[in-house]
């Protein structure tokens, strides 16, 4: 299969798009024709379809696969280390606030009273090692890194869309609203 027939991903439509944006910033391409051939390169399937919306535009490269990153090898053993903290943090927390709750009666009392925080930690450490041991086999620290990789990647297109939106002159009959960022109807008084 050649590289044009391969299919592209997101990154690949984020690079052309920053290229088309530096084309209208430089004067190459008008709104209209820059908000047109944006649209096709959040449509485009392949690198074909992509090289094709930049190959009139000096000094452009044809779009390069990205490179395939795994999240988890990326995070490493990190994501395990904070996965577990999330899980146990709360159990750690209620614990060593119990057992402090116990130390300071049994000081206050003049006697050391019986340890009932063991009630507390004990049972609830049994269910988290289960937890535990369960996220691990099934993969929760990958899971944990792909989902905040997913909420990345949805604020980055929510911040382009809000960009392209904001490079959009206002039409006929409307202004611009400074105090919202959005546009108001105006009546005409020709």
């Amino acid at each position: 299969m050649s590289r044009d027939q391969m299919r592209a991903a997101d990154d690949d439509r984020r690079q052309i798009a920053d290229t088309l944006k530096t084309a209208l910033d430089e004067g190459r391409l008008d709104l209209s024709e820059y908000d047109e051939r944006l649209q096709q390169a959040y449509a485009a399937k392949t690198y074909a379809e992509l090289d094709l919306l930049i190959a009139d535009l000096p000094g452009s490269r044809p779009a390069q696969p990205a490179p395939v990153a795994n999240p988890v090898k990326a995070a490493g053993r990190g994501a395990t280390a904070e996965w577990i903290g999330q899980v146990w943090g709360s159990w750690l927390f209620v614990t060593l606030l119990t057992t402090a709750i116990w130390f300071i009666t049994s000081l206050a009392g003049d006697e050391w009273q019986y340890f009932w925080p063991i009630w507390v930690a004990g049972p609830w450490g049994v269910l988290q090692l289960f937890a535990t041991i369960g996220g691990l086999s099934g993969g929760a620290p990958r899971k944990m890194v792909e989902e905040r990789e997913r909420k990345r990647e949805r604020k980055q297109r929510k911040r382009e869309r809000r960009a392209m939106r904001a490079a959009l002159p206002p039409s006929a009959g409307e202004k611009w609203n400074m105090s919202d960022s959005k546009v108001a109807d105006t009546p005409d008084h020709g």
